[in-house]
């Protein structure tokens, strides 16, 4: 019986004008299809489920597996990416396999305004009282361990803020949570000299 990943990885060009390059791409063929075929094995259990069809045959489903990146232009110009989804794209250098989490990164912007910072999430399929969020004066943590969905997201600010003044919103899958920029002026302080 044949996959559809033999199926894909199995149709080739034949009589091709760069055997060089021909030669190459039916390497990577061969990674990418030992990769995934594999891939099974670092799935967690609970994204793995078989289900019956109607002729009787059964037929084993894994995910939802989500890998993306978002970009956005930083205010120094540079350009700033963010890793988003729940596989690991970098194999492991022991097994040579990816791996896949049950818990997913969920796409983050921030927004630095004059005074405050805001941070969005989408977190889709979560509920409110899913989410736990903890705040340090440098770092954001958003967790969302129950439920259908599960998220998980450490990150770290541009700037520092003020943990106290956290506020939150969450409606459609979208959590906003802001905070006041902590207040860097120089008060300074008094030293005596001896």
């Amino acid at each position: 019986m044949s996959s559809p990943f033999d199926e894909w990885f199995g149709r080739r060009r034949s009589n091709s004008w760069f055997p060089d390059v021909d030669s190459m791409m039916k390497e990577m063929e061969k990674l990418m299809q030992e990769a995934v075929k594999n891939m099974d094995q670092n799935v967690p259990k609970n994204l793995i489920r078989e289900r019956k069809l109607d002729d009787g045959s059964v037929v084993r489903e894994m995910g939802p597996i989500v890998y993306g990146y978002s970009f956005k232009i930083g205010e120094d110009g540079k350009p700033i990416v963010r890793k988003f989804g729940n596989l690991n794209t970098f194999p492991s250098s022991l097994t040579g396999r990816f791996s896949v989490s049950d818990q997913r990164e969920p796409v983050v912007d921030i927004i630095k305004d004059v005074d405050k910072l805001k941070i969005i999430a989408e977190l889709p399929g979560v509920t409110k009282s899913d989410l736990r969020i903890t705040a340090n004066e440098t770092s954001l943590t958003i967790e969302s361990l129950s439920g259908e969905r599960r998220y998980n997201k450490k990150i770290d600010l541009p700037n520092e803020i003020e943990p106290s003044s956290g506020k939150s919103s969450y409606k459609n899958g979208i959590l906003e949570v802001s905070f006041k920029l902590k207040d860097l002026k120089d008060h300074g302080v008094s030293i005596n000299v001896e």
